[in-house]
């Protein structure tokens, strides 16, 4: 099992859901209106008047063989617009209860 960390642009809303839903990944946990900067390019998402945009963010722990489907189509929103942002991260489960 993998964790699947993703972040993204509150715009991308809709085909972050569609990820989801195209890859039958039923299981989820999101957090609306999270602050930050994207570690290379990316401007703040701050929810202020100055810098109005924000992120979502959602986890997932998915068997290994869906990982690189949901890598793929992060990759390729992320090249629709990179100004928008959207960022994808791994990590191994090694137990659950």
């Amino acid at each position: 099992m993998k964790a699947v960390f993703i972040v993204f642009n509150q715009a991308h809303t809709e085909r972050v859901e569609y990820i989801l839903d195209q890859l039958e990944i039923k299981g989820f946990s999101w957090w609306n209106e999270v602050k930050g900067r994207g570690s290379e390019t990316g401007e703040p998402r701050m929810g202020t008047h100055t810098w109005p945009e924000m992120n979502s963010a959602l986890m997932t722990v998915i068997p290994e063989n869906k990982v690189e489907p949901v890598l793929e189509k992060v990759r390729k929103i992320n090249l629709i617009n990179t100004e928008v942002g959207i960022r994808a991260f791994v990590w191994d489960i090694l137990q659950s209860v």
